[in-house]
């Protein structure tokens, strides 16, 4: 980052769990510390805004403005001579937006880029790639810090000639097999296991050696596995736990209750913790939805929503997280989102030949985004109603915080997400693939919400200052009703 002699760009790759984005963290931490951060877009695929590439280059520029006063005063002229800029080409995005500023200001900052292949569109980020590089020779004094998972798209980009050039490659799972990688993992577990130790004031001597080498064992070269597992044993009783993860009969190559392969070693986790959690038939239904909506959710929901989405209880819902808090991000606040601990877990948990449904924890993506949508109706079907805040006319100034109180209050986080993003999982699904039960039931739902609540529902976007989905929502369905319905439901798409 500091020497002008190396490569403009540093892109770092690997396989899932092995550490990009916790690097990519401690790159940008540092480089903030030492006054070179200039911007940083962490990609995501649990958020709408953060998995969408098309609001990187605009995202870079608003935190460069903020950080260097005169790439602020060149990029403002730039915008007042070309207010349309963001509805601009690529090229000329990069140009107006990134390149043009830091040319006329000479700044030398760094940028951090993270999960490129997150992004929703493979097309528009490998795009985005080209246009760094093509540009990358006129700002020498600019850094990039680029990681990503070895996608077919964004590898192709960086053998172009004009990013090649100015790349330096670190291939970080074609280090699995080093000692430094060994020891790291090692260093993560001894430190780690020492602080449980301490905190739950186990007596010396835990965890014997063998007990400790086969940890190390099973967490392979995944720094996500070994991450997982330290989570898992945090909580309740650590000894116990740790029997049970590095428990196996060598005959049968189990672990726990998984089996246990080298290619899996992250599966075998993932399945041991949920069989360890999860011992009863009866809630296995609830648990598959309460998963599903961590899943698949558009963004992030929080119990407080799950909740009245699927007809729990906010408890139940905590409750039924709360014994794989090892997997997930999960506050001690109900209002909180919750996140999956790391993205290849909502990976492991729809992917079939990975959960098999016989486990009885797979999440079928097509059901589950069927009942979420399914759900989204019956939510906003029982819950909307005229002047659902009860205000007075003309009183919904956005300015006001009491207001602004009252509409958070009166509508809800479950209600919220529902009006905002039913259409979202309505396009989720392969609409060829629904027999005529499901096709029944959804189109049931939609004509009741359209005939009944489709008024209430403007009224809620537009409390929300979100009037611009009813726009996308109304497209969506006349898109989807012409695909799916013949005659029954034509009269539908055409009132």
């Amino acid at each position: 980052m500091k020497n002008p002699g190396e490569h403009l760009v540093f892109w770092l790759t690997g396989l899932v769990g092995t550490g990009k984005t916790a690097i990519a963290q401690t790159i940008a931490e540092r480089a903030f510390v030492t006054g070179l951060l200039g911007a940083s877009f962490f990609c995501s695929r649990d958020f709408e805004d953060r998995r969408d590439s098309r609001l990187i280059l605009p995202t870079l520029a608003y935190q460069l403005a903020l950080k260097y006063k005169e790439y602020r005063l060149r990029l403002l002229d730039l915008i007042r001579l070309d207010p349309e800029v963001v509805s601009d080409s690529l090229p000329n995005q990069m140009e107006k937006f990134i390149v043009k500023p830091l040319v006329d200001s000479d700044i030398s900052t760094v940028i951090v880029i993270d999960a490129l292949d997150e992004c929703r569109d493979e097309e528009f980020t490998s795009a985005i790639l080209s246009v760094i590089g093509q540009s990358i020779h006129k700002i020498p004094k600019v850094k990039f810090f680029l990681t990503s998972r070895p996608a077919l798209r964004i590898s192709a980009t960086f053998r172009l000639s004009s990013m090649e050039n100015f790349t330096r490659k670190f291939v970080l799972h074609d280090e699995e097999q080093d000692e430094p990688v060994k020891k790291d993992i090692r260093l993560f577990f001894e430190r780690k296991l020492s602080e449980i130790s301490r905190n739950h004031q186990i007596p010396p001597g835990w965890p014997e050696q063998a007990a400790f080498d086969r940890l190390c064992e099973r967490a392979g070269p995944l720094f996500i596995s070994a991450a997982a597992s330290i989570k898992y044993l945090q909580h309740l009783d650590p000894q116990v736990r740790l029997t049970r993860l590095t428990g196996f009969n060598a005959g049968t190559k189990h672990e726990g209750k998984a089996k246990l392969g080298l290619e899996t070693t992250l599966d075998s986790l993932y399945l041991s913790i949920l069989q360890d959690a999860y011992d009863g038939e009866d809630e296995l239904g609830n648990v598959r939805s309460v998963l599903g909506a961590v899943a698949i959710a558009e963004n992030p929901l929080s119990p407080s929503a799950i909740g009245p989405i699927f007809g729990l209880d906010t408890k139940n819902v905590i409750s039924l997280l709360s014994v794989v808090q090892s997997l997930l991000i999960l506050h001690e606040n109900a209002d909180h989102p919750v996140q999956p601990f790391h993205p290849s877990f909502p990976d492991f948990l729809t992917d079939s030949k990975r959960c098999h449904p016989d486990t009885g924890f797979h999440v079928s993506t097509q059901n589950r985004q069927i009942e979420f949508l399914v759900k989204c109706f019956g939510l906003m079907n029982s819950r909307l109603k005229r002047n659902i805040c009860s205000l007075q006319p003309a009183a919904n100034n956005p300015e006001d915080e009491d207001i602004r109180e009252t509409i958070k209050k009166r509508i809800g986080p479950a209600l919220e997400y529902t009006c905002k993003s039913w259409y979202k999982h309505l396009q989720a699904f392969d609409s060829n693939c629904l027999n005529n039960d499901q096709k029944s039931k959804i189109v049931q739902a939609l004509r009741q919400f359209l005939e009944r609540e489709f008024l209430f529902w403007l009224e809620v976007l537009g409390l929300l200052g979100a009037t611009r989905d009813a726009i996308y929502a109304l497209e969506t369905t006349v898109k989807w009703l012409k695909k799916v319905c013949s005659a029954p439901c034509s009269n539908i798409s055409s009132n």
